[in-house]
């Protein structure tokens, strides 16, 4: 959900809204006990697919390495529905008077079956199914009337009849994300206590809770995706941000949270990382606007599992690159979306987004999904229309993963649902004609598509020791802490070391050509010194070099403020020999012409080694006066 003019209060009600943001929600403890997985029949036949999924380059693949492409909806309702005025019962206090109870809406109306079936009809394989924090630490039952329709789901909490629709959903052959969407059980996107992850509750809390629904359903292989937080904005007071490293790091706190999920609870799940939706106050003459991925160009995320990552975005017609979607109060006269023309929105959309996907052989090269966009059944206003009908074009013709927003809602409420049903579980919307969203949704969901197997793609990744360690190898973390104090980084499993910064304390890494060096087991070298510089081998005179022993290249490094610390090697799975040269990059930037991986060190001089070769030692000055960072990599040939 995008911001609405409802909710959007930027220069009135600052007494109330800090109200909000300083009272949490009760602290209940979780309820630990996991969820019985259902028997898991045989998926229909158009959604037959392998988990896990991972990703290749700007694709999402099955376990067999065939394109997945995720054709979703937002199943919403978990999250929370009341609008956060009078009391949180009456159902003219929910968000389009549609009291959800706190589970996915619907259950009040049709069995699950039902629902399952209409959702086949739709043509989508996934589900991107929101909860919020306080949904897990709810003890309380839902009342009979929410599970009305499904009697069997009587006397459970909210967290198990999620348990329940989850089950249903992969048992059905759907691939299901789960999306962390709020803090508190209240509508979202304005000034509500959810606009950060943190701002109703810790990071800590946020990311144990993520490691709590990562194991609840490990053992049910069509879960597959853990979407971090939906629409991270500014509160009354500041802004979200891409790397500075404080409280407000949405950068650092994904990284957390998708870590520690990877190692503590589901290393098969797909990372979803949505872009910051908003910053500034939405004021004519003040900065204000919606950065989405854009940060990621240069500062993308590096996970300990290569291929998990996927970045996420969200456009609304009424919205726009700044405009927060506000009218009255809050607005702006910036352009929205659909006052754009279609070629100024495909190049919106492309800026924003979609450049993650098709700038291939970067180090943020990663596949897109649109996890939210939608319109009403009853919208008339031409340019909104025609907005819709541009951009499910354009998300067709570039094969975009989506997920339209919402997918169940109640008849004669909220009109922008695909499928809306009465208290007597009958059925309107998209699938029973007379809606005109009906073609432009048929032409995304059965346009043209890359489909069967995708042949592994060279992986670029950046590492970052901005303002701590970034040490994404699992192997390298076995080995406990190779060089205390200091700040470490090092490449995941299965990458090389290919270039680093001058000043900057950022490296590229790679798996090019060669695939996975490493040899078995975690032995690895630390060098400090130049004991392994050969006689007659002195390939950067007047610098203090430090080289990887014989047969082992670099997957690290670490510092001291500005100051290279130490290098780290790791023996290879193959003798390494070859040639070798210095590469010298302390006047000036010295990286192949037309190199891949991207601008990993903005602002920085940068080193890399070519794609045939690996780098086998970095040497610094201690002159002074001289920058002590890197100011050379000796770059080998690759057998």
């Amino acid at each position: 959900m995008s911001i609405t003019s409802a909710v959007v209060r930027y220069l009135t009600g600052l007494a109330s809204a800090v109200l909000l943001l300083t009272t949490a929600p009760g602290a209940v403890a979780a309820q630990s006990s996991a969820p019985a997985v259902a028997a898991q029949p045989a998926a229909p036949a158009a959604t037959a697919w392998q988990p896990p999924l991972s990703t290749r380059g700007r694709y999402i693949v099955d376990a067999e390495g065939n394109r997945f492409r995720l054709k979703a909806a937002n199943w919403d309702g978990a999250q929370g529905s009341w609008t956060g005025s009078g009391s949180s019962t009456d159902p003219a206090n929910q968000h389009a008077g549609q009291n959800s109870y706190g589970i996915p809406l619907g259950l009040d109306r049709v069995p699950l079956s039902r629902l399952l079936d209409d959702f086949h009809a739709l043509g989508i394989n996934s589900i991107r199914l929101p909860f919020s924090n306080e949904m897990i630490h709810e003890t309380s039952p839902v009342p009979d009337a929410a599970v009305a329709a499904n009697p069997q789901l009587r006397g459970r909490t909210p967290l198990q009849v999620y348990d329940a629709v989850v089950a249903a959903l992969t048992g059905s052959g759907f691939a299901v994300i789960l999306n962390n969407h709020t803090n508190t059980s209240r509508w979202c996107c304005g000034i509500d206590g959810n606009e950060r992850w943190n701002s109703s509750q810790s990071t800590a809390r946020w990311a144990d809770d993520w490691v709590f629904m990562g194991r609840r359903y490990a053992s049910d292989p069509r879960v597959v995706g853990a979407d971090l937080y939906n629409e991270v904005r500014r509160d009354v007071f500041d802004d979200p941000n891409w790397g500075l490293g404080d409280d407000h790091d949405w950068y650092a706190a994904a990284q957390l949270a998708a870590d520690r999920i990877l190692t503590e609870a589901n290393p098969d799940l797909l990372i979803v990382v949505e872009g910051i939706n908003w910053t500034g106050l939405p004021v004519d003459g003040l900065p204000h606007g919606r950065p989405l991925l854009t940060p990621a160009r240069t500062l993308s995320h590096t996970l300990v599992a290569t291929h998990k990552l996927v970045y996420s975005a969200h456009f609304y017609g009424y919205t726009g690159p700044r405009h927060s979607g506000a009218t009255g109060i809050g607005e702006t006269h910036d352009a929205r979306y659909q006052d754009l023309t279609r070629d100024q929105l495909f190049q919106a959309l492309t800026d924003e987004a979609f450049f993650v996907e098709q700038e291939s052989g970067n180090h943020f090269t990663v596949p897109v999904w649109i996890s939210e966009f939608g319109i009403g059944a009853g919208e008339t206003g031409a340019a909104a229309r025609a907005w819709f009908g541009n951009v499910t074009d354009y998300f067709a013709d570039h094969d975009a993963d989506f997920a339209y927003w919402p997918l169940v809602g109640w008849e004669g409420h909220d009109d922008w649902a695909l499928l809306r049903y009465d208290t007597g579980g009958h059925r309107y919307g998209i699938l029973d004609g007379g809606d005109w969203r009906g073609t432009a949704w048929n032409h995304l969901v059965t346009a043209p598509t890359r489909n069967g197997p995708l042949a592994p793609v060279p992986v670029w990744r950046m590492l970052t020791t901005d303002h701590g360690d970034h040490v994404q190898s699992l192997r390298v973390r076995a080995g406990g802490d190779w060089d205390t104090g200091a700040y470490k980084a090092a490449c995941p499993d299965g990458l090389r070391l290919a270039g680093i910064g001058h000043t900057s304390g950022r490296g590229l890494c790679t798996d090019v050509t060669a695939g996975d060096l490493r040899a078995e087991g975690n032995a690895q070298t630390v060098v400090t010194d130049e004991r392994y510089v050969p006689a007659g081998g002195d390939w950067a005179s007047g610098y203090t070099k430090l080289q990887c022993p014989s047969g082992q290249y670099l997957i690290g490094y670490s510092r001291r403020g500005g100051r290279l610390s130490a290098a780290l090697c790791a023996p290879a799975r193959t003798p390494l020999a070859g040639t070798g040269r210095t590469v010298w990059f302390d006047r000036s930037d010295n990286r192949p012409a037309g190199a891949d991986g991207g601008d990993f060190a903005y602002g920085d001089y940068k080193g890399q080694c070519a794609d045939d070769e690996y780098a086998a030692g970095i040497a610094f000055t201690t002159r002074v006066g001289s920058a002590r960072g890197p100011a050379a990599l000796l770059c080998r040939r690759l057998p």
